[in-house]
């Protein structure tokens, strides 16, 4: 009798670990898809960002392109002209971010920089661990009691 009770207790100690496992590993899924969820969203936000920010840009744009044409036609001044250049690539950038494939190359240069170029992802000192946030923490409580802010 104690030998089955022994082999029981082993055999729902074994069935525990696995629905622990099982839990952790849907647990660890379920974080996984809801980062996932959260970064398309922010990514979303950032693209929709970019379109706004575009149609104000082609609004100043517009109206410094006609403001320019204007006074050159006017003056026959080619200096008029000369603020349409740096305004052309910004408003030539802003458009490839908002509508044409600048994410996507960005994205294939960080899958490049992910697979070829890891040592440029190195953090200062590596990765923190456990213990120096630990002792981190100590030295600062250690800080606060040496200065104490005495109020009156």
């Amino acid at each position: 009798m104690g030998n089955s009770f022994t082999i029981n207790m082993e055999e729902n100690f074994r069935k525990n670990q696995e629905f622990i496992t099982e839990m952790n590993t849907i647990k660890i899924e379920r974080q996984i898809q809801m980062r996932n969820q959260m970064r398309e969203r922010l990514v979303a936000l950032e693209i929709a960002k970019s379109r706004e920010l575009f149609f104000w840009f082609s609004a100043f744009y517009l109206t410094s392109f006609t403001w320019a044409v204007t006074c050159y036609r006017y003056k026959r001044k080619p200096v008029f002209l000369v603020p349409l250049v740096p305004l052309t690539f910004i408003i030539a950038y802003q458009a490839d971010l908002a509508y044409g494939t600048k994410l996507h190359r960005i994205i294939v240069e960080s899958e490049h920089i992910l697979k070829f170029e890891r040592d440029l992802l190195q953090l200062p000192l590596g990765v923190p661990t456990a213990s120096a946030l630990d002792q981190k923490r100590m030295e600062n409580d250690e800080n606060k009691k040496l200065h104490l802010v005495v109020t009156s």
